[in-house]
């Protein structure tokens, strides 16, 4: 696979994916649902509802190419705090994220009080 920092842009797409799609059903997905161009230097993520498995996808100019990765004992931390179905993120997250670390986990929430 190519480096993470080839790619112009990372994706997740963040609902779960149907596994039983392969290369041009999720193809499908990043053009119709995230709204992108599957055939741009970007590479997109999916995951399968039990988060123990990610497919990524990407072109490499003269054909697409998936990467499948599954887990054993673990479950992936697959962010569900954002509003978007197209998640950018930056190659250092994805490298976390792989590697089994939370690189979404949010902060603590702030306080907005009017008085004490």
């Amino acid at each position: 696979m190519r480096s993470l920092k080839d790619f112009d842009n990372i994706y997740l797409y963040r609902p779960f994916a149907d596994f039983r799609k392969g290369i041009y059903g999720l193809a499908g997905i990043v053009q119709d649902q995230m709204m992108l161009a599957p055939i741009e230097n970007h590479l997109f993520i999916f995951c399968n509802r039990a988060r123990n498995r990610v497919k990524l996808l990407y072109w490499d100019q003269s054909g697409f190419a998936l990467w499948y990765k599954i887990l054993e004992k673990e479950k992936f931390l697959w962010p569900d705090h954002f509003d978007t179905d197209a998640i950018s993120v930056t190659s250092k997250e994805i490298d976390r994220f792989l590697k089994g670390f939370n690189p979404w986990q949010v902060p603590h929430q702030k306080l907005n009080y009017k008085i004490a």
